[in-house]
């Protein structure tokens, strides 16, 4: 059976969020001057709050019998099958690796990119999931 929901991995969520907190707990007890500890409390808030979000944006992306589901951290935007324009794959290279997005377009002029993270795996696999449950491709760049 073929996967119908991507969010992005339950380690990596809870990584950030433990991050956030250990870095919340230095500011308090080993950080001594008040600049540096201003920073670090903004840090772990940063990392904390980034980590809540993306909880609670799970799934990012999902196929329903409605159409295609994409979570936000506030709202939730159904796309029904005549709404989008093309979903496609960009690639480029960053820091000597190669980086993919996924890309759907909707009529409307509306851009969503996901990336690994929001998806949890390789956006490549994903298209592959799209195309088969009848959702437009495009070509990869």
């Amino acid at each position: 059976m073929q996967q119908t929901e991507w969010a992005p991995r339950s380690a990596g969520i809870a990584g950030c969020g433990a991050g956030g907190i250990v870095m919340a707990i230095a500011s308090v007890t080993l950080v001594t001057d008040q600049p540096g500890r201003v920073m670090t409390g903004i840090a772990a808030l940063g990392l904390i709050l980034f980590a809540s979000a993306s909880w609670r944006a799970r799934p990012k992306l999902a196929i329903t019998p409605d159409g295609l589901a994409i979570r936000g951290w506030f709202r939730t935007q159904l796309l029904q099958r005549d709404s989008i324009k093309i979903i496609r794959i960009t690639e480029f290279r960053r820091f000597g690796r190669k980086v993919r997005l996924l890309e759907i377009e909707t009529v409307n002029g509306g851009l969503t990119i996901l990336s690994r993270w929001d998806l949890g795996t390789d956006p490549l696999e994903v298209l592959d999931a799209l195309t088969a449950a009848g959702y437009a491709g495009g070509p990869t760049n």
